[in-house]
């Protein structure tokens, strides 16, 4: 018989608080036709971006992280001292070690909190919120922080037509806390590695230790290009449309509600035409609210969610206690959805 003492976690957990940070230059279309042969017409109806944030130097990813999360343990109504473990999900903080969690910590004032980086691409901050609501449960933190940040325009080749409109840069943190009732619902979560290839980064790190720089792309005036994100755009369409549905679904069985049941629909801001097909084929009914937060922030990945969580409750489009369908999808291929109460 084991001798160790069984956890004394909570009985659930629950979102208690949000916050979000977008870079203040806004970028319109305009500035991405420079480098590209497109119009603002073919972006719009492609993607439905109207425009995107950039950040600047000073606006990094433990910069934008701090200034979310600061608003997220404000609307929580806790102290950063309270926070047991700081989760940040990311693919463009370019530090392989340390984590950049453990700097985000530090600076927000906690009390030594675990702190530590995942990479699950845009369905990063369902991965993070799902490992917060176990360790509340487990009993090993008694507040989380979850956040998901990207400074995607670092990741960007501007001259490529097929994705250098998409992206854009944010934070979004939710502080994830216990609940005495059923708040954030099972994760339906997965990957498909063998579709891996659709979503990737242009050139692996080490092509630049090497030495050898012949066989790197190039950009137009001949100097090589910055490894980037490239996608085969109708692949991942396809993908997202037909196979996240049935995802998002499961994640509404697991939960034991239907989609009359639902206030909010928070999918990954990744393209309008996808997410107008996952309410189509998932049978939302019109009072559901559906985040479209995509048209004047882009493509954040991991940010998306929680970006467009925060602007729905900023503007009254959604209100505490709204029951919300939330499902990531992107590189990996991976996923995670859920249902929680929005706090």
């Amino acid at each position: 018989m084991s001798k160790i003492k069984p956890s004394k976690g909570a009985p659930y957990a629950r979102i208690l608080g949000v916050g979000g940070y977008r870079p203040t230059r806004v970028v319109p279309n305009e500035v991405i036709l420079e480098t590209i042969d497109s119009s603002d017409e073919w972006i719009r109806s492609r993607s439905g971006i109207e425009t995107r944030h950039w950040a600047s130097p000073e606006e990094t990813v433990a910069a934008m992280s701090v200034e979310a999360s600061g608003k997220a343990i404000a609307d929580a109504g806790i102290d950063a001292e309270q926070i047991g473990a700081v989760v940040v999900s990311t693919v463009s903080h370019f530090s392989q070690t340390p984590a950049v969690a453990t700097e985000i910590a530090d600076r927000l004032g906690t009390n030594k909190a675990a702190a530590f980086d995942i990479s699950a691409g845009c369905a990063g901050f369902g991965y993070g919120l799902t490992l917060a609501k176990g360790m509340i449960v487990e009993g090993s933190a008694e507040y989380v922080l979850v956040i998901g940040v990207e400074r995607l325009s670092d990741l960007t080749d501007l001259e490529d037509r097929a994705t250098a409109f998409l992206f854009g840069d944010g934070a979004g943190a939710v502080v994830v806390g216990p609940s005495q009732e059923p708040a954030i619902g099972p994760t339906v979560w997965g990957s498909e590695g063998d579709k891996a290839e659709t979503i990737k980064q242009t050139v692996p790190w080490d092509r630049f230790r090497i030495g050898d720089l012949s066989e790197l792309p190039l950009d137009s005036a001949g100097n090589v290009k910055f490894p980037a994100i490239t996608q085969e755009g109708q692949a991942v369409f396809r993908w997202a449309v037909f196979e996240m549905a049935k995802v998002a679904q499961q994640a509404l069985d697991a939960a034991g509600i239907s989609p009359d049941d639902l206030d909010v629909f928070i999918p990954h801001q990744a393209n309008v035409r996808i997410i107008d097909s996952m309410v189509k084929t998932l049978k939302l009914p019109e009072h559901v609210t559906v985040a479209r937060d995509i048209r004047t922030t882009g493509n954040t990945s991991a940010a998306s969610i929680p970006l467009a969580m925060e602007r729905l409750l900023a503007t009254g489009e959604a209100k505490s206690g709204d029951t919300a369908l939330v499902i990531g999808f992107g590189a990996g291929l991976v996923y995670a959805a859920t249902v929680v109460t929005l706090p």
